[in-house]
């Protein structure tokens, strides 16, 4: 919002450069408006404000002033400003009206915003009042969301924030539910019919919003690497016959610009959403997709809490409480003991994770006896202080390592070539392919590895896949790449004409279903992956602990 008004500010400044006999006062408050100098600028637009000795310059010395009461955090002033020239027909009346509405927005009258938003004509300033509204609504009280839906139900932000608002509720009232079926009722495109063409949108971040150009992004971004695994496996569904339709779009991590692609008809009429992946996009997109009934899919996180409640948002990889649910089934299965410790890394995951599993495993009937943050300098402290070192016996009967870094990979790998443990250490899949570990020259085979969408490394399918992708594009597929095929071909496999492209209906008619790159998926009644084994490495073959 704050680049808009930025525009807005360059637009009337170039307008009133070219004009002539403007008021020394105007230029100069105008220049310390430019110069952010708030208060210099309030103090020297408030007298031009007087319509009889200014006349028209009055309606934009408001404006500006508004502008710069909104900087110095003073949205009373704001409002005070824009009401004299609410309702006055002149050339940026919507921008102020938008103005307005923010203004009332950050003084927490929320009705009185939706009010304004209600009188803007021009489509492009309404789109951004839409936005508004989500961004200072996506907090309110479902209380206060549903008793004003009839009201402002034709604002696109207000109800998209009332269904992100009730998705993240475990229990809604009777009420709330037929909100949230109202909001679905209008929904135009659940009315299209269906074609057998399978319409894929991606949205990715591939730039931010200061950058001109998909072509800054370098080929070894993980953005891009995503990407053109996505395409590749698009045009192998094309290559054994499936319709498919593939279109992408950048998001660059505005929320102003997301807002105008949900608006794209290719969105509306999509058969499932990719990505974004950020929180904030992640989070506008998902509540679209509740009130539109298309199914969005996040293709790599493992955080998941949030779309717990939600019909149509997915992660494609396991959450944290199926990872959690995972590790200790396999634990269980193995008998080693009672006695657990975990270190766990900064990442969000991780951190979540490792808490999530000292309450789990505590609930199971083990003993967590040591959990702490670990980072590449003290990950080997760690273990030798559970007596993983030379010439002792370990305190505990296996440790969990929470962590992709490969710098920690490092310094924990180090110390077990060092020395002699059987002591069972479980780590993400992730450290299969650090390039300094080779698992199966240690003495025992310690080494543990849980399943985040695993790849089959050595399995047929994968290795036509690794020629092929180096035939396209030149390189080599990393994780990354490895997933978004994956994934194009999860949805190929779940959205077809027979279930009429209903995501949901497919996935709940299975348990497991095997991987072509992966060892496969449950999502019977899951927003997530649910299967998560544990691995161990014999032979060379990663095999499920059972």
């Amino acid at each position: 919002m704050r680049n808009l008004f930025i525009i807005f500010l360059l637009l009337f400044s170039i307008q009133f450069s070219k004009a002539q006999g403007l008021p020394e006062e105007y230029q100069k408050a105008k220049t310390a408006l430019l110069a952010k100098d708030y208060w210099a600028a309030i103090n020297g637009f408030k007298p031009l404000t007087d319509p009889n000795k200014y006349g028209n310059l009055s309606n934009y010395a408001a404006f500006h002033l508004a502008e710069a009461a909104l900087g110095a955090n003073q949205p009373a002033q704001a409002i005070s400003a824009l009401q004299p020239v609410y309702g006055k027909n002149w050339n940026k009346s919507d921008e102020s009206k938008y103005l307005l509405a923010i203004a009332y927005f950050k003084n927490n009258q929320n009705t009185e915003a939706l009010k304004v938003i209600q009188t803007i004509k021009k489509e492009e300033i309404l789109i951004q009042a839409y936005n508004a509204t989500f961004v200072y609504l996506k907090n309110a009280t479902a209380s206060y969301l549903v008793a004003n839906l009839d009201e402002f139900k034709a604002n696109e932000g207000y109800a998209t924030a009332l269904a992100a608002v009730l998705q993240k509720q475990t229990i809604m009232s009777a009420s709330e539910i037929a909100a949230l079926n109202q909001i679905r009722s209008t929904t135009s495109n659940k009315n299209a019919v269906k074609d057998e063409v399978l319409d894929l949108v991606v949205i990715l971040p591939f730039t931010s919003s200061d950058a001109s150009s998909v072509s800054s992004v370098g080929f070894t971004d993980f953005m891009f690497e995503l990407y053109q695994g996505i395409e590749f496996g698009v045009d192998q569904l094309k290559s054994e016959g499936q319709k498919v339709n593939l279109v992408t779009f950048d998001s660059k991590r505005d929320l102003n610009h997301l807002t105008n692609l949900l608006n794209d008809p290719a969105v509306k009429q999509a058969d499932a959403i990719i990505g974004p992946i950020y929180p904030e996009e992640s989070e506008f997109v998902s509540a679209f997709a509740e009130k539109e009934q298309i199914p969005f899919i996040h293709p790599l996180s493992n955080l998941g809490e949030r779309f717990e409640e939600s019909e149509y948002s997915y992660l494609f990889r396991p959450s944290v409480i199926s990872l959690s649910s995972g590790i200790i089934s396999s634990l269980k299965s193995q008998n080693w003991g009672k006695r657990v410790a975990i270190g766990y890394s900064s990442s969000s995951r991780d951190e979540k994770l490792g808490l999530l599993l000292q309450s789990d495993l505590e609930k199971a009937g083990f003993q967590v006896t040591k959990i702490q943050k670990i980072d590449p300098r003290n990950a080997s402290t760690f273990l030798q202080g559970l007596g993983v070192s030379r010439g002792n016996n370990p305190s505990v009967d296996q440790i969990i390592l929470l962590s992709d870094d490969p710098a920690i990979g490092q310094s924990v790998f180090a110390l077990m070539e060092s020395i002699t443990t059987a002591v069972p250490v479980l780590v993400m899949d992730s450290w299969l392919g650090f390039n300094f570990a080779n698992y199966e020259m240690l003495e025992y085979p310690n080494f543990y590895f849980i399943s985040n969408n695993t790849p089959k490394f050595d399995a047929e399918s994968m290795n036509q896949f690794r020629d092929k992708y180096y035939e396209q594009f030149l390189a080599y597929p990393l994780m990354n790449s490895v997933l978004g095929a994956e994934l194009v071909y999860w949805l190929g496999s779940n959205s077809t004409p027979s279930f009429g492209y209903d995501l949901r209906r497919s996935l709940d008619q299975r348990s497991f279903q095997p991987g072509k790159l992966t060892y496969g998926f449950n999502f019977q009644k899951s927003n997530n992956n649910s299967y998560t084994p544990v691995f161990k490495l014999e032979a060379g073959e990663l095999i499920p602990l059972q």
